[in-house]
């Protein structure tokens, strides 16, 4: 792979305006646009922000507000296409219109296409962050596959200014839909290490003590992210794991039946589900984090655990292989709904030996992720490719 290698940013007094727009308000997109928009505004920039109420969560909104952003527009923009799109795009185009912007940055697939979708002629520089094209998703079918990944194609070719990939499997997928390599760039999410303040309390709150073993999930309870995959391996690996515990973190459309599960495992005492914790508080609990995801393009969950220095154990999706040596500092398995390899993963880490050496591995490594640097990098591109059009 080989992608556009971009310098740490220069310091420089003059700032830029820019516009940051995002659908979903959850998730790692949702983590990546309030660091950047808070990590820019910090560095003078003037930064406004696109969000959507119908999705937004309240915990997204209350960190949006408190960065102190000069404005904070909602434009209802749904997930699914439909005819609401024509709306919330004369919306944008209002808001991009009159607001003097050197760069618009759509993140995830909705904003993305509205912020690029426009008429020929002079215009602001769009980016586009996909957090993961859904041509990643191996559930996708052939008929679903070609028509995204067409839509994607024509929207980078014929109105993309640059592109940013999280991960260089995102990066591979990108060249492989037809993405031309000198519009992209690769620049991986940063992160802030977790701080250990709430490991204690959070396995107070579950009765867990101090000496039994963890495993973690943090996530959306979404077909994407697999729960139901990791219920099964873990009841299948039960016997072998002790008195281990495993504590998953999210909510989604398959809280239903993920509490329905935990109720027909039988191992009510040892699963335990919540979402009053962030993610960043709860990994600082988890011995292993375990991501049975279906796919992903580089997640914060994973990086935040790896900056935390705990062992991971994930399924081979995207960015697995940028963070985890496998056998080093956690393990890959294959990303199938056969579970029979993830259960062994859990019954392998949970042995004293194993995850000691797991463990030494993973804390040595987790300097490797930082914020500064993303947001070096994006405020360096954005320059460029101001300076460009």
């Amino acid at each position: 792979m080989t992608s556009d290698v971009l310098p740490i940013a220069t310091p420089t007094s003059v700032p830029m305006r820019i516009l940051q727009v995002l659908e979903p308000s959850g998730g790692g997109s949702g983590r990546h646009f309030l660091d950047l928009c808070r990590g820019l505004a910090a560095r003078g920039h003037h930064v406004e922000v696109v969000y959507s109420p119908l999705r937004a969560e309240e915990a997204f909104l209350r960190e949006l507000k408190a960065i102190g952003l000069p404005a904070i527009h909602s434009v209802a923009m749904k997930r699914a296409p439909g005819r609401s799109d024509i709306a919330a795009h004369k919306a944008l185009g209002k808001i991009i219109r009159n607001g003097g912007f050197d760069i618009v940055h759509g993140h995830s697939s909705k904003a993305g296409a509205l912020t690029r979708l426009r008429l020929p002629g002079p215009h602001v520089p769009r980016i586009y962050t996909p957090h993961a094209f859904r041509t990643m998703d191996p559930t996708l079918g052939l008929a679903g596959r070609l028509i995204y990944g067409s839509i994607e194609l024509l929207l980078a070719r014929l109105f993309t200014d640059h592109l940013i990939c999280v991960s260089d499997d995102e990066y591979d997928h990108a060249r492989r839909l037809g993405i031309a390599q000198r519009m992209m760039s690769v620049i991986r999410n940063g992160v802030t290490a977790p701080q250990a303040a709430m490991a204690q309390t959070l396995r107070a709150s579950f009765g867990i003590a101090a000496d039994q073993l963890v495993f973690g999930f943090i996530g959306r309870l979404s077909p994407q992210k697999a729960p139901e995959r990791l219920l099964q391996a873990f009841a299948h690996a039960a016997s072998r794991l002790g008195n281990a515990h495993l504590v998953m973190v999210g909510s989604g459309e398959l809280e239903g039946q993920t509490k329905a599960a935990i109720q027909a495992s039988g191992l009510q005492n040892r699963i335990h589900l919540t979402s009053v914790f962030s993610g960043p508080q709860a990994v600082s609990c988890f011995d292993v984090l375990v991501m049975p995801s279906r796919y992903e393009a580089m997640s914060y969950v994973m990086l935040e655990a790896a900056a935390a220095g705990k062992p991971i154990i994930s399924t081979d999706i995207g960015g697995a292989r940028t963070v985890i040596a496998d056998g080093m500092n956690g393990l890959i398995v294959p990303n199938t709904d056969d579970i029979t390899r993830l259960s062994a993963a859990m019954a392998t880490a949970a042995q004293p030996e194993t995850f000691i050496a797991l463990q030494a591995a993973a804390t040595a490594r987790k300097g490797d992720y930082s914020l500064a640097v993303m947001i070096d990098k994006t405020e360096s591109l954005y320059r460029k490719i101001a300076q460009r059009t």
